[in-house]
């Protein structure tokens, strides 16, 4: 008998259980935190980690945590809403699918140059701009991309998402990630480029091997897609035919809406600091501008909306459930104690393994606190420290922390992220899994490869 694998909300529910368990049985704890007066941000106190009493999470709490985290990530989630029904909006101009199955069929045979070329256009931005949640965007099109040229979901999302997870790893000018941990380090700002420009070319073409070979493996035989048997009963999923979709001037002025949306988009996520709500402004604007431009009523239009909302609604949600985890083991305490007790271990590990050991603990931290600029205000002031004592650069420590970060960014159910874009892309947490999994084991390696070197050359400046 096939075991079926269980629903994602049951797999979510199931971890909050464990952690809540948890809480009942590793000892409370905390670090001391200070506000740094030169930066402003709220930092740890390496030495200050002590005991406190436990604050076990009741069954009644554990509940509870799933409406708080719905409630601390409503902006994420209302943003997915709202780019899903602002989404649904300009499709129902048809202009999407006409210029992007016009724009597929006019590439003829250099399909495979699409993928590596919106990879590399994607790792950019995780590289300079720390594009992440803004990938969410991006999902729609992405998808039907891939469709129009024979692919499934999965590469339309992996386009996206493995891109940018690359640019984030690579980190060179990422001012969330590297900027915050190097500045906590006290390095100069973005040094080190050179050597995460060769990580970053490193993990691009793994990146992009390893998602062509996934394309050319189900374009080759369908069933081997880890999305098959959820999606052939689908209609649009097999690749359509542009060369006789009437592309209409009208389409023609939606689609420049959408153009101008965007590069408005990339504008203000750049210079004007516009994060969730100004985007979600951005694609509710544009949504009602385009249905008008392309002459959709506007009771069509209001219902366009909420048909693209109502049809994202498990993925949305999603966010807020798996943010639950993370309320339990704050509310339980444990979340430094994980921390402290892992940084210790490390400690005793030989100097090579060091940074490696690093690496590992700043990828599983992430599940804890899946934030950037996050999980190094709350670890770097730990690693830093630690590092000086067993003699690796503090360049290296910082280098341990961008890669675990980014990397796991790609497969923790706690990324809110990750599961809006497989919410916006109708993909289950475990189908992905199933496609990721091989990437992270590959990427592993050659995160430990890189930080075996940065080691042995001793990367500075110190």
């Amino acid at each position: 008998m096939k075991l079926k694998v269980p629903h994602t909300y049951v797999l979510l529910f199931l971890v909050i259980i464990l952690v809540t368990l948890a809480t009942y049985v590793l000892p409370a704890g905390i670090f001391d935190r200070y506000e740094d007066e030169v930066t402003g941000r709220t930092l740890v106190d390496p030495e200050s980690f002590h005991h406190v009493d436990q604050t076990p999470v009741s069954p009644f709490d554990m509940v509870k945590a799933i409406p708080i985290g719905m409630k601390q990530t409503a902006s994420i989630i209302f943003f997915i809403f709202i780019v899903a029904g602002s989404f649904a909006m300009i499709q129902s101009t048809g202009a999407i699918d006409a210029g992007v199955l016009k724009a597929m069929t006019g590439l003829g045979g250099s399909e495979k140059i699409v993928i590596p070329a919106v990879m590399l256009l994607f790792s950019a931005g995780g590289a300079t701009f720390g594009l992440s949640e803004e990938v969410i965007a991006f999902v729609p099109i992405g998808i039907l991309m891939a469709r129009s040229m024979g692919y499934d979901d999965i590469i339309g999302v992996a386009m996206l998402s493995v891109g940018a997870c690359v640019g984030f790893a690579g980190g060179m000018l990422n001012p969330f990630t590297v900027g915050t941990a190097q500045t906590i380090a006290e390095l100069p700002l973005f040094s080190g480029i050179a050597f995460r420009f060769a990580g970053h070319v490193l993990l691009y073409i793994t990146g992009v091997i390893f998602v062509l070979r996934y394309a050319a493996k189900v374009k080759a035989d369908p069933t081997k897609s880890v999305m098959y048997d959820l999606r052939q009963q689908e209609q649009g999923q097999e690749k359509v035919d542009g060369k006789n979709v009437e592309f209409t001037s009208t389409h023609k002025l939606v689609l420049a809406v959408v153009v101008l949306g965007f590069a408005y988009m990339v504008y203000g996520v750049m210079f004007e600091g516009w994060f969730i709500v100004e985007i979600s402004t951005l694609f509710l604007g544009m949504g009602i501008i385009a249905g008008l431009v392309g002459r959709i009523h506007p009771n069509k239009i209001a219902s366009s909306f909420v048909e693209g909302a109502k049809g994202i609604a498990f993925g949305a949600l999603i966010v807020g459930i798996a943010r639950a985890i993370l309320v339990v083991m704050t509310q339980g305490q444990i979340i430094d104690t994980v921390i402290s007790s892992a940084a210790n271990v490390i400690g005793t590990l030989p100097l090579v393994l060091t940074a490696s050991g690093m690496f590992v603990l700043q990828f599983f931290i992430n599940f804890l606190i899946p934030s950037g600029s996050g999980q190094a205000a709350a670890t770097m002031p730990i690693m830093v420290p630690l590092a000086d004592l067993v003699g690796i650069t503090r360049q290296t420590a910082v280098l341990a922390y961008q890669y675990g970060d980014a990397f796991s960014n790609l497969i923790i159910p706690t990324s809110a992220s990750l599961l809006g874009v497989l919410g916006m892309a109708k993909i289950p947490y475990e189908r992905w899994v199933k496609f990721i999994w091989p990437l992270m084991l590959i990427w592993g390696v050659t995160a430990f490869l890189l930080l075996s070197v940065s080691v042995i050359i001793n990367l500075g400046p110190f």
